[in-house]
């Protein structure tokens, strides 16, 4: 586990039970934001209740307070490949994986192309350097993060969001289900 003191964006929604904290990125362009359900809450019933309108309304800067809080999160790294052609082609881009069918000319010379796969893959990687950024603090002794001080502490599973800040779009979301 990693321990941070600092002035983070934080909140508690009593209705569902779960701490909110925003660790903003250098440059702040982009935060990851953290949801913790009480301990004796399970992650699925903030999953089912959770819409992107609620998700708004706890974020928003009017519902937040910049306050000095010790957050505690594991470092962790998640990868994943996605095979995206059906997603794709439920979104109406059915024409591109079609030969004879596929206009790629904005992209190739070559004519009768199409797509045969499409990959994505994603990787987030938590830890002390990404954490500095995120927080701008430091990394403190352990018996430093034993204080009064409001804390955050990711022991158990939690959600987490990747936002981009200006225009409010969730670029990554996830699952960290065993700290």
């Amino acid at each position: 586990m990693m321990c941070q003191k600092a002035n983070f964006n934080y909140i508690y929604i009593s209705e569902a039970k779960t701490q909110v904290v925003e660790l903003p990125y250098a440059g702040k362009t982009l935060s990851m934001i953290v949801l913790l359900p009480d301990e004796d809450v399970d992650l699925s019933v903030v999953e089912n209740n959770l819409t992107f309108e609620k998700f708004l309304d706890w974020t928003e800067a009017a519902s937040l307070q910049n306050i000095e809080v010790k957050v505690f999160i594991p470092r962790f790294k998640l990868q994943g490949d996605y095979i995206m052609e059906s997603v794709l082609q439920h979104l109406g881009m059915v024409d591109v994986f079609q030969q004879g069918q596929a206009d790629l000319s904005a992209m190739s010379t070559e004519t009768d192309l199409c797509l045969s796969k499409f990959v994505h893959k994603s990787i987030l990687e938590v830890n002390e350097e990404g954490t500095e950024a995120v927080a701008r603090s430091v990394i403190l002794d352990v018996d430093d993060c034993f204080s009064y001080l409001p804390y955050f502490n990711a022991d158990h599973p939690f959600l987490f969001f990747i936002r981009h800040n200006e225009t409010n779009t969730l670029l990554f979301c996830g699952r960290f289900s065993s700290p």
